[in-house]
C-alpha cells in the first residue's frame, strides 16, 4: 500500500509543477456535467494520460482531464469525468484522484454524478442533494493496509457528506431559484443497471438515488478529512421495466446541465 503513497506523491508533484497555486477546493464532474468547466477561468488543462500514474476512463461523456483554474478568484481543479470501478479498475485505482487531491491541499470536494432515480417522487432532471450512502458491494477502497498519511485506519462515516455545505447549498438554491431534493444515494457496482427487483429492495433499504460511481470516492475523502459536498442529477427513473441507455442518462444531464452548473459555481463562491 506504501507503492500507493509514492504514486500518489508522484502525481501531486507533477500536477503542482504545472499550477501557479495550490487548490482548496476539487470538482468531480459526472457523465454529462462537464460543461462547468467553461465557467473556470485561466483553465490550465492536464489530460490524465499525461500524468503518472493516472488512468482514463473509455465512457462516453467522461473528458479524461484535470482542469485548474479559478471561480470567483478561488483556485479550484475539477476532474471532467472520472473512471470508474465497472471498466475494471480496482477501488484503489478508482479512488487514486483523491489521495492526489489530498497531497494538494484540497480541503473541500464537490461530487457530483448522473443516478437514476428510486424514490418515486423524483423526476428526471432532478438535482438531488446526497445526505447519507449505502454501499452495496462488499469491496472498500481503504481495504488493506491503512496508510497513515491519508488517514486514520477506522474512520468515522456518520458525517461523510458535510451538513454545512448542504446547507450552503440549499441557501444558494433558495437563491437562484433552483429545487432541490434531498436523499440517500446507493452505489451499485455495475455495468448493468438494476433490476426491478433490484430497485425494489433498494428503495425498502431506504435510498433515493442510485448510481455506480461517487461512494468510494466519497470514503476515500472522508478518509482524508476532506469535506464532501454530494450532488446526484436524476437522469432516468428506475425500476419500470423500461429499457435504459447510456446516451439517454447523457442526454437527460446535458438538459439539467444549466442549472447544475449554477448550483456550484455560487456554491464555491460562498464557501
Amino acid at each position: 500500500m506504501q507503492e500507493i503513497l509514492k504514486k500518489a506523491t508522484e502525481s501531486a508533484r507533477y500536477i503542482r509543477s504545472l499550477i501557479p497555486n495550490m487548490p482548496e477546493i476539487a470538482v468531480i464532474l459526472g457523465s454529462g456535467l462537464g460543461n462547468l468547466v467553461n465557467e473556470i477561468r485561466d483553465k490550465i488543462e492536464i489530460p490524465y494520460a499525461q500524468i503518472p500514474n493516472f488512468k482514463v476512463s473509455g465512457v462516453s461523456g467522461h473528458g479524461n482531464k484535470l482542469i485548474y483554474g479559478t471561480v470567483y478568484g478561488k483556485p479550484v481543479i475539477a476532474m471532467q469525468g472520472r473512471y470508474h470501478f465497472y471498466e475494471g479498475y480496482t477501488m484503489q485505482e478508482v479512488t487514486f484522484p483523491i489521495k492526489v487531491f489530498a497531497l494538494l491541499g484540497v480541503s473541500k470536494l464537490i461530487v457530483s454524478t448522473a443516478s437514476g432515480a428510486v424514490n418515486k417522487k423524483f423526476r428526471t432532471g432532478d438535482l438531488m442533494l446526497i445526505t447519507d450512502h449505502i454501499k452495496m458491494y462488499g469491496d472498500s477502497p481503504l481495504r488493506g493496509e491503512n496508510i497513515e498519511e491519508f488517514g486514520i485506519r477506522f474512520p468515522d462515516m456518520s458525517s461523510a457528506y458535510s451538513k454545512r455545505l448542504i446547507e450552503v447549498a440549499k441557501e444558494v438554491g433558495k437563491k437562484l431559484k433552483i429545487d432541490l431534493e434531498e436523499g440517500v444515494f446507493a452505489f451499485m457496482p455495475g455495468p448493468q443497471y438494476e433490476t426491478p427487483a433490484e430497485i425494489k429492495m433498494l428503495d425498502i433499504l431506504g435510498a433515493d438515488a442510485v448510481s455506480m460511481s461517487t461512494v468510494p470516492e466519497v470514503i476515500s475523502a472522508a478518509h482524508s478529512g476532506i469535506e464532501v459536498l454530494g450532488i446526484s442529477c436524476i437522469t432516468n427513473t428506475t425500476g419500470s421495466g423500461e429499457k435504459l441507455s447510456h446516451a439517454e442518462v447523457v442526454e437527460a444531464a446535458n438538459a439539467a446541465s444549466e442549472k447544475f452548473v449554477d448550483l456550484v459555481i455560487e456554491v464555491i463562491n460562498k464557501i
